[in-house]
């Protein structure tokens, strides 16, 4: 940008004088975003990692984190949960964006499995949302009462993202969730890269639901309450003073 410079009186002429671009706008327009971590709700991961230590299979076998590796991811369950320990890809799918679109990812697809209330697709990069298998052999979501909107915990080393379950994916892959889920776990959510190899515990809570689908506020006011349930059950009763034997 250039801008004129005042006259001066000596020459009485009007001198063009450059003005330096405003770099380091510019710099910090282009550099990369950087996942910011966000801890959500009062739950901690170590509470709720401590309830998913041991696992009881419900899937009928296991999945691969990524294609042409071996099987080695089960879904296990508790009463009111299903969860696995996987990789985490990203998605990026869904309605496009700045950060998610057919440019940025090349396996780009402007449709999720699930739709927000208003019949659009969801926003993979505004929305945090976890991926299930398709319905297999494997596993069938839909019978331990897992669909689209279904409440998650995601933990990842010490932080709690409460997303919902947005999408579908292949029926032998496990350990995938949106731009917006991985950028608040501190996870890179580049679609072409980022992600994770592995430590992502994916929690999902039975019969559960946000409503709208794409409010982020109720995915953690639901799974906050449920997530603070589902670490009390593991918390044993304390006798009140005088009444113990």
């Amino acid at each position: 940008m250039r801008v004129q410079s005042l006259t001066l009186a000596v020459a009485g002429l009007a001198l063009l004088a450059p003005v330096p671009p405003p770099a380091a706008a510019s710099r910090a327009t282009d550099a990369p975003r950087r996942p910011v971590a966000r801890q959500e709700g009062s739950v901690s991961a170590a509470e709720l990692l401590s309830r998913v230590r041991d696992c009881t299979p419900v899937s009928r076998g296991r999945y691969r984190t990524d294609a042409g590796t071996p099987a080695t991811v089960p879904v296990c369950g508790t009463d009111g949960t299903v969860f696995w320990t996987a990789d985490m890809d990203i998605d990026c799918d869904g309605r496009p964006g700045p950060r998610c679109n057919s440019r940025t990812d090349p396996m780009f697809s402007p449709a999720t499995a699930f739709q927000q209330s208003d019949g659009r697709h969801l926003s993979a990069e505004t929305l945090p949302f976890i991926v299930v298998p398709g319905v297999s052999g494997i596993w069938n979501h839909r019978d331990h009462g897992v669909r689209g909107g279904s409440v998650a915990a995601v933990v990842y080393r010490n932080r709690v993202q409460y997303a919902v379950v947005g999408d579908v994916g292949p029926r032998e892959i496990i350990g995938e969730a949106s731009y917006a889920a991985a950028e608040a776990l501190g996870i890179r959510p580049d679609p072409h890269g980022g992600g994770v190899a592995s430590g992502v515990t994916y929690i999902v809570f039975k019969d559960s639901r946000a409503t709208p689908v794409e409010s982020r506020t109720s995915a953690v006011q639901v799974g906050e309450r449920l997530a603070r349930a589902f670490v009390a059950e593991a918390t044993p009763a304390t006798a009140e003073p005088g009444t113990g034997g």
